[in-house]
């Protein structure tokens, strides 16, 4: 029985080692949502333009980018430029201002551009809730029906276009 006990921290190793093992070459970056494949949650926010509460049926018929983003988020202002290349392409984004200030918000996008056909405010951060985000920028593709088809959490750049640019066809 002694001897038995001596294997006990081998076969710990070595399970661990499997393990480990499974994870190599898998993407470290990607984080999976519970949305995927599922209608985009209901939501009543305030639209920045026109500071009237809208919901699911003030969103784009066509695929979208939905983009959180705010002025406190370091990420955000590196990956502003881009978005805006991309709008100025015809893609169409959707904007959440994410637990931020309005005023803040605005003076932002008249400084920076604005690459968004829509800016909706989230300053409690429900909606990001019920989107499953953890944090700024983070990025969904939603198709025309409303359903989320993908999720990229970071940064959007033209190696992250390529992927997101699959989803929304």
């Amino acid at each position: 029985m002694k001897k038995l006990l001596f294997f006990i921290p081998f076969i710990a190793f070595v399970a661990l080692g499997v393990v480990f093992y499974q994870q190599l070459g898998k993407d470290t970056q990607y984080m999976p949502s519970a949305l995927i494949g599922k209608p985009m949650p209901e939501f009543k926010l305030i639209n920045m333009d026109t500071d009237a509460v809208v919901d699911n049926t003030a969103m784009p018929n066509e695929s979208y980018l939905l983009n959180f983003w705010a002025t406190w988020c370091p990420s955000c202002s590196a990956e502003h430029a881009y978005l805006g290349e991309l709008a100025q392409q015809g893609v169409n984004i959707v904007g959440v201002d994410y637990k931020d200030e309005t005023p803040a918000a605005k003076k932002w996008l008249a400084e920076k551009g604005n690459p968004y056909s829509l800016v909706l405010l989230d300053e409690m951060g429900h909606f990001g809730v019920d989107m499953g985000i953890t944090g700024a920028p983070e990025t969904f593709v939603v198709s025309a029906e409303g359903t989320v088809l993908y999720r990229h959490q970071g940064v959007v750049d033209p190696e992250v276009w390529q992927t997101l640019k699959e989803y929304m066809q």
